[in-house]
């Protein structure tokens, strides 16, 4: 196997383990016993050519911006809206799908104002090395079996792995953009193998979603401009995770304590009920993460940051930016006690914690109290963004 950049690995043949290569129905159904042996919950086969539509959709996606700072979103586009552009010789597509719905309902955390909401992906080891170890494992498989090139990809490469999925029979992209499953729910990470094997294909998945508009109505940011569509900018999970910037006001109210990513859209999808049954803990969840306190978590530093979030998704966003999104879900808990954790903030190293913190503080403290912390501060601070941030900011 030689290593390509990341989320892809490729083998090359011919070179056979098996004597005979199995005939291609045969070869199918032998990959698919193999793949639930390695813990995969869904497996199907799609064309090269079955991006279709969603190219389209792509391009438009793009031309509206709605991919914000993303910019890897729209290098080379046309990788991503043709595979055959990032490897000619592809002949299938084999989606495979792992299930990592929660035990709980991560809804009924919101609640908990004084912890935090990590994302239930995020709140166990990063599934980029959990599931990319299994499609490895499953590839040599398929190599040694088919004697046929084969590519691994997870989602850090240029693969539009939902409308594939739906190709491929795994499911529906759902009006929250997200794969649905009838089986699995919302709950799906996808992980493509492409082969040169020429396997059948199976039947498309058919959207399922109806008249239920459940994913669009709860988003707390109106991040759904229509059903089926994003715009990433005003989502949760592209505000506290890839915006490196400070988090613009008119979100931050509504973010409550969702202190990585936002899992609403997912929870109240109604096609989860038939997840629930026979669920297995494939992808545990760590105890400390599940509702960590936001006073422990304001009080971390680098290195505390790097420990508490080894292995973990959490850890790639750097402890500036995650304890940005702490102050924010501070701000939110209406717990005056915390108010300490905030103020202690004002002098840290990073100006984007030290704006987040300005902001925190004015949502629990008076305006007596915040006029003086901010002539104070005002004496020191030289980062113009969060001079800025104290010129601009209303106490609560």
């Amino acid at each position: 196997m030689a290593g390509g950049r990341a989320g892809v690995a490729h083998l090359r043949g011919p070179r056979l383990l098996n004597e005979t290569r199995l005939a291609a129905a045969e070869l199918k159904a032998a990959l698919g016993r193999e793949a639930a042996t390695l813990g995969f919950d869904c497996i199907g086969v799609t064309d090269p050519e079955a991006i279709g539509r969603a190219a389209g959709y792509f391009r438009e996606f793009l031309d509206a911006g709605a991919h914000g700072d993303m910019d890897w979103l729209a290098a080379q586009p046309e990788r991503r809206m043709d595979p055959r552009v990032l490897w000619p010789g592809v002949r299938s597509i084999i989606m495979l799908g792992v299930n990592y719905g929660p035990t709980e309902d991560p809804l009924a955390l919101l609640e908990e104002r004084t912890r935090g909401a990590i994302s239930v992906y995020a709140q166990g080891d990063d599934y980029h090395d959990v599931i990319k170890k299994r499609l490895k494992t499953l590839a040599r498989w398929l190599f040694a079996t088919s004697g046929e090139d084969v590519k691994v990809f997870i989602d850090t490469a240029a693969v539009m792995e939902k409308p594939l999925a739906q190709a491929a029979g795994l499911g529906w992209q759902g009006k929250h953009t997200n794969l649905v499953s009838r089986d699995l729910g919302s709950w799906l990470f996808l992980g493509a193998i492409f082969s040169a094997s020429d396997l059948p294909r199976d039947e498309a998945g058919t959207d399922r979603c109806g008249s239920c508009n459940a994913c669009q109505e709860i988003c707390p940011t109106a991040a759904f401009p229509a059903p089926y569509k994003l715009d990433a900018r005003r989502c949760i999970s592209y505000l506290t995770i890839e915006n490196k910037g400070p988090i613009p006001h008119e979100f931050r109210k509504s973010i409550g304590n969702r202190i990585y990513g936002c899992d609403d859209c997912l929870a109240v999808c109604p096609w989860n009920k038939f997840a629930q049954a026979g669920r297995e803990a494939k992808l545990a969840a760590r105890d400390e993460l599940r509702a960590p306190a936001l006073s422990d978590l304001a009080r971390l530093n680098d290195a505390a940051f790097r420990a508490l979030f080894s292995k973990s998704p959490v850890k790639r966003v750097g402890r500036d930016r995650f304890i940005r999104n702490v102050l924010i879900a501070i701000g939110n808990a209406e717990d005056t006690s915390l108010a300490v954790e905030a103020e202690r903030l004002l002098d840290d190293a990073s100006p984007l914690v030290r704006g987040a913190a300005v902001w925190a503080l004015s949502q629990l403290v008076g305006r007596e109290r915040f006029d003086a912390l901010a002539a104070t501060a005002l004496g020191a601070e030289a980062d113009e963004g969060v001079r800025a941030e104290w010129r601009s900011t209303t106490v609560a």
